[in-house]
């Protein structure tokens, strides 16, 4: 792919490299950080912060799990690390799919403007 956008690139006009350098590709650090603003940054602000209390009380849990003395205790606290824990992972990784429809979005956008440059 990477070769198919040279090739395109080579073809552009000044105008269009101004665009399609606008409208590169973002790096995961980029994207991960712009899931924080626009419309619906104050949810993911809200689902990142409860995952990663979430996450904290379940260290909190893995903590007494190791310290208990009791089978019944160690299980108490076992169960509840491990079910935290892997909620958790499911709240982070629900932010995933957002990151890919956002990356195909302003691939979208970058094809119609592309398109609607042409057809000036």
């Amino acid at each position: 792919m990477d070769k198919l956008d040279g090739l395109i690139a080579q073809g552009l006009e000044n105008g269009d490299k101004q665009i399609l350098e606008r409208t590169r590709e973002l790096g995961y650090f980029q994207q991960a950080l712009g899931l924080f603003s626009g419309r619906n940054g104050w949810i993911n602000w809200i689902i990142i912060l409860l995952q990663a209390l979430i996450f904290f009380v379940a260290i909190w849990s893995g903590w007494h799990f190791f310290q208990a003395t009791e089978m019944l205790s160690a299980l108490k606290w076992g169960l509840s690390s491990a079910t935290l824990l892997l909620m958790a992972g499911t709240l982070k990784f629900t932010l995933t799919p957002v990151m890919q429809a956002n990356r195909i979005i302003r691939e979208l956008k970058r094809v119609e403007l592309m398109l609607v440059r042409k057809g000036d």
